[in-house]
């Protein structure tokens, strides 16, 4: 089964495991360890006051793969000016296929779970009070139709569509989709991550290894951002702009870089990626030693990675820059 938990003390979105675990202590903003995940496998999902036992996981999974499939694939390499347009400047872009993807996603999701509400990132930035379902009572879906716009805009095929399913504050399933490269990451809270059907796991990295984190693209953050970053640009840490969240956050996953450092936290770039770290075995915590809540309003850089103590390390850096 895949369960939500609240934090009992503030109240707080904790994205951790369901099983019982020792709190790491707070120092420099460290984050709590996450248990090694069991098998994946369960076919229901629970909340609490919600009865998701009928959600027939495997269609959400058709339900992403078509969306791709129908909406974004054939317009991959395939966009014609036209179809793209900036948002906020010339490095944040739409195109077609994120439009109607998120609107194929919209309405199949909520046909699969009567009742449920989507966060999709198109439609807050048509209307910002979409978000406010964060907050609410109702399952919600958490929407990236094409995570790495710009990516997918260039040819590149590092792009993923990203789903994550939540409740009251807390991710219980997510699906982070690269249909250019055939992947499909699967985690559900409780159960553990997989691959393609093969499970996952972050492992520790080799402590004589210089530490690969992705950081927070420059051309997407401000001067005190960049000032805080620069943090770990030091001994023992190779930091680099990352590309999609959602796929770095699966690197992490797989054991291929170690960290992340993020700046910003919209929800549909952040809530299946962290899911899938900690069901893989990973670690994330703010600059405030506080865990991430995809309500918003989180205490900024925050860090996903593939262990505790590395979680912890760069938490300390940044929280001394901070």
């Amino acid at each position: 089964m895949i369960e939500a938990l609240r934090t009992q003390d503030s109240g707080d979105t904790a994205i951790i495991s369901t099983t019982p675990i020792t709190p790491i202590a707070p120092e420099d903003g460290a984050p709590a360890a996450a248990p090694a995940p069991a098998a994946p496998g369960a076919a229901a999902v629970d909340a609490p006051g919600l009865d998701l036992s009928s959600l027939d996981l495997a269609a959400v999974e058709a339900a992403v793969r078509r969306a791709a499939a129908d909406e974004i694939m054939p317009r991959f390499r395939q966009l014609a000016a036209e179809d793209i347009v900036e948002k906020n400047g010339p490095h944040d872009l739409v195109t077609v296929a994120d439009r109607l993807a998120e609107e194929h996603l919209t309405a199949a999701l909520t046909a699969l779970l009567p009742g449920s509400r989507v966060v999709g990132e198109e439609a807050v930035h048509a209307d910002p009070t979409v978000l406010d379902a964060l907050h609410g009572d109702a399952p919600v879906w958490i929407v990236d139709p094409v995570d790495g716009t710009r990516q997918f805009v260039h040819g590149d095929p590092g792009f993923a569509t990203l789903v994550a399913l939540a409740h009251r504050g807390e991710v219980l399933a997510s699906w982070t989709y690269a249909p250019a490269l055939g992947l499909m990451a699967i985690a559900r809270r409780g159960a553990g991550a997989e691959l393609n059907g093969v499970p996952l796991h972050t492992g520790t990295p080799d402590p004589d290894a210089v530490l690969d984190v992705a950081t927070s693209h420059y051309d997407f953050t401000d001067d005190d951002q960049k000032r805080v970053l620069a943090a770990l640009e030091t001994g023992g840490i190779a930091p680099r702009p990352c590309g999609s969240a959602g796929l770095e956050y699966l690197h992490i996953a797989r054991g291929e870089i170690d960290a992340t450092a993020f700046s910003w936290e919209n929800a549909w770039d952040h809530a299946a990626g962290l899911l899938l770290v900690h069901e893989a075995g990973g670690a994330s915590g703010t600059v405030a030693g506080q865990p991430f809540r995809i309500e918003g309003g989180n205490a900024l850089p925050f860090t996903a990675a593939r262990d505790a103590e590395t979680a912890r390390r760069i938490l300390g850096l940044l929280a001394a820059a901070n």
